[in-house]
Order: C-alpha cells, then sequence, then structure tokens
C-alpha cells in the first residue's frame, strides 16, 4: 500500500514538474546559458498595453503540450519591446529607440521583428542567435505548435515552409 501511494505521488509530482510553466528568461541569461548548452532561442516581444499579448500568456504559454515543448527545446526569452535595458550582441550595442512605436521601442525588437512592429510577435533564433523567423500576432497552442517543430526540428533545414505545413500534423 505505501509503494501505491508513493508512485502515485511521484507521478503526480512529475506531472506537475511539466506543467509548471514555461522556464522565461531574459535575453542576456539566454546568451549565457547557450554558452555552456546550445538550444534554439525562442523570444516573445510584447508591451504591458498589448490585450492579445495577455491572453497569449494566459492561454498558450500555460498550455501543457507548450510548456514542455518549449522547455525541451528553446531557451524562452519574454522581451518586453518598450522597457527592456541596453543590450550588446556581438559588437552592436541595442537600446531604446525613442521615436519608434507607440513609447519608443527596443532596438533589438526593431531589428528581429525586421521594423514589422507587432505585439505580441514570436521570433525564432538559432542555436548561434541567428534570425530563422518571426512570427507576428496571437498563436493558440495549435497555431503555434507547426512553427515549434518546424524550428526546433530542424524541418526549415530540409524543406520550405509551405511543404512542410502541407504534411504537418498535430501531436497537441
Amino acid at each position: 500500500m505505501k509503494s501505491i501511494t508513493f508512485i502515485l505521488l511521484l507521478s503526480c509530482c512529475s506531472l506537475m514538474a511539466q506543467t509548471d510553466g514555461i522556464r522565461w528568461m531574459s535575453f542576456s541569461d539566454a546568451m549565457n546559458a547557450s554558452k555552456t548548452q546550445k538550444k534554439k532561442v525562442l523570444i516573445d516581444f510584447y508591451t504591458d498595453w498589448c490585450g492579445w499579448c495577455k491572453k497569449m500568456d494566459a492561454a498558450t504559454f500555460t498550455h501543457p503540450e507548450v510548456v514542455k515543448y518549449v522547455n525541451e527545446h528553446f531557451y524562452a526569452v519574454k522581451f518586453n519591446a518598450e522597457k527592456e535595458k541596453p543590450i550588446a550582441v556581438n559588437d552592436t550595442v541595442y537600446d531604446i529607440i525613442p521615436n519608434a512605436g507607440r513609447n519608443g521601442t527596443h532596438g533589438l525588437a526593431v531589428t528581429l521583428l525586421n521594423g514589422k512592429l507587432a505585439y505580441p510577435s514570436l521570433v525564432f533564433l538559432d542555436e548561434n542567435f541567428n534570425l530563422l523567423s518571426p512570427l507576428p500576432g496571437y498563436q493558440t497552442p495549435a497555431q503555434l505548435e507547426g512553427p515549434m517543430r518546424y524550428f526546433a526540428e530542424n524541418y526549415y533545414l530540409r524543406q520550405a515552409w509551405s511543404d512542410f505545413q502541407q504534411q504537418f500534423k498535430s501531436r497537441f
């Protein structure tokens, strides 16, 4: 009886650990973590005033399969596009650009979003912090799964996005 109780308790703890939430970090923390273990990077560009950003936090980024997949395959970066401190990437320092966007916008967001400021926007980077693709707008778990797998599982190296989409079957 004790062993059954222990196994049930262990199973519950394991399930809870998988759904605790996405392990968000700063961009600088992701760069530091990448020095010891290479992973792709998923950046969530958001603003404080963005209602769809809040909805995505509440609905998409709490979905158990999204949480598990992001934590396994990406360094997840939460990035307030209007408030982050200066960041040095290689030989460039990015900071708030006062006249960009509603309240000024961080230069890293402007660069990685190719100047198309929309929130929320996700950006996928490879293991060396090279831009793979921005993904603008609110994404449901089902909408996000394909792009996550396309980049995390290196399909982007073998086939075009349109070909991947035609054969993709959701596992969520």
